[in-house]
This record gives structure tokens, sequence and C-alpha cells, in this order.
């Protein structure tokens, strides 16, 4: 296989990390972006080359893209797999809550994504690899804004793959659900800090616990070695998928959400998110 240059972005832990890694030790050179720099410098294996960003601020992504153009030219695969969950009731989270969410997962990712696509362009190749989720085909409850980003990434990625086609650019979207990062933990974090109060506390406290214990069945979640297979056959492999989704939970559900009626799959999730009990009252305590 032929050397790529790779950039995968939010590479300071959990899927991230474990691409950058993984794609380093096949000889491919990796640069691994990510805002908590001393993280990535800690975790990464030897010869990733660390890029400090951050994709809420222009002038980082800006900076980000001019190291690797005068280093390597430009990048042959592009890894957008930084984002967060913003959970918490639609009701509570400040909305510009909800735009940096949009900043992070959506508008940063596309201004870093344009400013590489030139020199893919000029040579009539390139992977553009767009880190989305299963929550990008459904919704659940208290993940309204992080769904909204999803949504609109997979959208997004559906247009540019179109206009990039001609190019010989392809562009991919992944699909992970229920995988072991530190996504869980940050959305639960964010889930009390907007909802652990008011008319939503009992039910926020139920998700909650329910990202604290993977769903309550380590089974049913998958390590970040599984993802890192998908995003590679999507980098590598002649003819790679438009989208991917990993086997076991996230396929159930979509499948789910395929077949059933719309309110039926709101009951679905509903008791699996224990969130079938019905308020009494709806009044602020």
């Amino acid at each position: 296989m032929k050397t790529k240059t790779i950039l995968v972005t939010g590479a300071s832990s959990g899927i991230g990390l474990a691409v950058a890694n993984a794609f380093a030790e096949m000889g491919h050179t990796v640069y691994a972006a990510a805002r908590r720099e001393e993280q990535m410098r800690e975790a990464c294996v030897a010869g990733v080359k660390i890029l400090k960003l951050d994709l809420t601020d222009e002038a980082s992504i800006s900076a980000c893209v001019a190291i690797i153009k005068a280093e390597s030219g430009g990048v042959d695969v592009l890894v957008n797999n930084a984002g967060y969950g913003e959970y918490g009731a639609l009701e509570q989270v400040p909305v510009d809550d909800g735009r940096r969410q949009f900043e992070v997962n959506l508008f940063g990712l596309a201004s870093l994504t344009q400013k590489l696509i030139a020199p893919m362009r000029e040579r009539g190749a390139g992977r553009i690899i767009n880190v989305s989720s299963v929550g990008g085909s459904f919704t659940t409850a208290f993940g309204g804004w992080y769904h909204a980003t999803k949504f609109g990434l997979e959208g997004y990625s559906g247009a540019l793959r179109q206009e990039l086609k001609p190019f010989g650019i392809d562009v991919a979207i992944i699909k992970p659900g229920g995988t072991r990062s530190e996504w869980a933990q940050i959305a639960g974090e964010n889930l009390v800090k907007n909802s652990s109060d008011g008319p939503y506390a009992a039910h926020a406290a139920a998700l909650k616990e329910l990202f604290a214990t993977g769903g309550g069945n380590e089974k049913l979640q998958v390590g970040p070695e599984v993802i890192v297979k998908l995003i590679a056959h999507a980098a590598f492999s002649s003819k790679p998928k438009v989208s991917y989704v990993p086997s076991g939970l996230p396929k159930l559900m979509m499948l789910f959400h395929w077949i059933l009626p719309a309110r039926r799959f709101d009951k679905l999730m509903a008791k699996g998110l224990k969130l079938d009990v019905r308020h009494t009252s709806g009044k602020t305590a």
C-alpha cells in the first residue's frame, strides 16, 4: 500500500486516538489534531505529528492547515472525528451551547474540510471520512442538539460526496453507536449540567446512569478498534462504501427505526433509555 498523508481530528482520546495510532503503525504519515495537545503527546505512538486544533476558532483551523500544507502539501485522507454531545432537555440547554455544538460538530468541520479540498482535487484523488453517528438517522430524548448536528453532517456529507466524485475524491460517513470512549462521560456531564434540576431531573438522572454504565450491558458497547477497521476500509479500499454502521446494537437500532412506526419507535427508545415513566406534573419544583 502506498504511504498516505492523513489528518485525524479529535485524536486525543477514543476513536480518534485509536485511528491515529493504527494508521501510523501501518507506516502512514499521520497528523493528530485536537485541543488537548499534551494528552496527545502522551498517548500517540512515535512518529505521529501532533497539532493543536480548536474547531471553534477559525485562526486555529487556518494555522493547522498551514502547517500541513507547508510540510506535506496537503492530505490524502481526512478523518473528521472531533465532536461531542451537548445533552440536556431542549427547554433547558442554552441556545448558545447549541450553537457551540454546531461549531464543533459541523461548521468547524466544514471549514477545515474546505481548506483541504483543493490539493486533493488538483491530484485527482482523496478520501474524506466524516464520523457521524447512528444518531444522524434517528433521535433520542435529551440529545436534540447533538442529533441536529449529526443530521446536518449527513446532509453535508451527501452533497459533498456528489460534488467531489468527478474529481476522484470519495466521501464516506461512519455511524458509530455505543462505542467505549469519553463521549458518554462528557455527554453525561453535560446532561447533569443542563437538566439535573427542574421538571426533567428524574429522567435526566436515569439517562445519566445509563451513560455511566454503558447502557447497563458492556456487551452492547464496541471498542474503538471496531470503528478503526471501518475507517480503514473507507480510507484505503478501492471500493469504499458511502456509509458504515458497526454490527450489533447500532445496526439493530437502525433496523428498528426503519421498520417501526414513529410512535412505536419512540416507545421503544423511551423504554430503553428508562424514560418511560410519565410525570404526574410538569411544574418546576
